[in-house]
């Protein structure tokens, strides 16, 4: 698990939620709203608000539209979650299940405490095998 997580604000716009992605060097983001997680958001989700250059050129005021949306606007699918004690098999099951990359890892009382990765499951299983 990775402690120190980089998040997002429901009111952050998807151009903030690219260059927190970029910068950290991060694959997803814990979106949250008012210290309680309200979304969890990958690279992948934010692909359909990036143009081309070329269209981006042609029509900078789409572009600048999409990048402007606010996260608040994605946080509509449910959030799979994982608790701080489960095992890296429960990780690992719940990743598969539902095709997801990285699980935000949340106490009982919904406080955001971590992200699970692949890369975390991956790390934890070199150690064993």
């Amino acid at each position: 698990m990775t402690a120190a997580v980089v998040t997002a604000q429901v009111t952050d716009s998807v151009r903030a939620a690219l260059l927190k992605l970029e910068d950290q060097q991060i694959r997803h983001l814990p979106v949250v709203d008012g210290g309680r997680l309200a979304a969890m958001i990958s690279d992948r989700d934010l692909r359909e608000y990036r143009l081309p250059l070329m269209e981006e050129l042609a029509n900078p005021e789409y572009a600048d539209s999409l990048l402007n949306v606010p996260l608040s606007e994605l946080t509509g699918v449910p959030v799979q979650t994982i608790g701080p004690g489960e095992p890296v098999r429960q990780a690992i099951d719940l990743m598969v299940e539902y095709g997801v990359g990285a699980l935000p890892v949340v106490t009982a009382d919904g406080a955001l405490v971590g992200v699970v990765s692949y890369v975390d499951v991956l790390r934890a299983l070199r150690r064993v095998v």
